[in-house]
């Protein structure tokens, strides 16, 4: 009879124990499945507008996109149907939430909200803004000592490093007193991407359509990539993706610049 009440006091020990450790078990898996929620970003650049068409600086200045602009993004969206995507978010500026809001409508994701971020609008230019593109970059090539923007242009395809020397001689030289500069652009933007990335990797990751603009998405992903590598490209296509993936913390690029998938949409309309 002791032996008996001995082993039900034993059983219920060890009930007892189960239970105490049960929860942490449970929280260690939770926290393992989170590190495993890989976020997939399309980092893509808005579609073509009117400042865009006329040749003129466009930074925080905005203007709709064109005919043009529309049917690009109407092309992403169908090259892009495949892909499912659990969350968008765009600067706040008209042309890159047209843009997204296309993209979704498109591809069949009407119901899906965009969230708009104002650290992901493209460079504010001062002065410059709504200017000739040729004024601009001919007053940077000059201070920077080279004879044309042209001989400038053939220098930073080479040298992305010119780039950063362009973008602060705009902002040395506009006249306002607002513009910005490349670290200025830099730190808003990479600190956008990273809470956006951290906010979806938390909530069980996915795939997510990030749309902003030329410039400031060659400046947020230069040196974004966790394995070193940079980015070279100082101008991409309108509705141009770069795929980012995010994981356990760090950032992979993927791709730069890719119009694969504004190319597949035109072939699902023949064009």
């Amino acid at each position: 009879m002791k032996k008996s009440v001995l082993q039900k006091f034993k059983l219920i020990a060890l009930m007892l124990l189960t239970l105490s450790i049960s929860p942490q078990v449970s929280g260690q898996n939770k926290k393992t499945s989170k590190q495993n929620n890989t976020v997939v970003l399309y980092v893509t650049r808005h579609g073509k507008t009117i400042l865009n068409t006329m040749d003129r600086v466009q930074g925080w200045a905005d203007t709709p996109l064109t005919p043009e602009g529309v049917e690009v993004a109407k092309f992403l969206g169908l090259g892009i149907k495949d892909v499912n995507f659990k969350a968008a978010y765009s600067s706040d500026l008209g042309r890159a939430r047209q843009t997204a809001r296309i993209v979704l409508d498109t591809k069949g994701q009407q119901n899906l909200g965009i969230t708009e971020v104002p650290q992901l609008r493209e460079t504010n230019f001062g002065s410059y803004e709504g200017d000739l593109n040729s004024k601009m970059w001919g007053d940077a090539a000059l201070y920077l000592h080279y004879k044309s923007s042209k001989e400038l242009f053939a220098d930073m395809s080479k040298n992305p490093e010119i780039l950063k020397r362009a973008m602060n001689t705009f902002k040395t030289l506009e006249t306002l007193g607002i513009g910005e500069n490349y670290e200025d652009v830099k730190a808003r933007g990479q600190k956008a991407i990273r809470e956006i990335a951290e906010k979806e990797y938390l909530t069980g990751g996915g795939n997510i359509l990030v749309v902003a603009h030329g410039m400031a998405i060659s400046v947020f992903l230069s040196d974004l990539d966790s394995g070193g590598k940079k980015i070279s490209g100082t101008h991409m296509g309108n509705a141009a993706v770069s795929k980012v993936i995010y994981k356990d913390g760090k950032f992979t690029i993927e791709s730069f610049g890719d119009m694969s998938y504004v190319e597949k949409g035109k072939q699902v309309l023949g064009k």
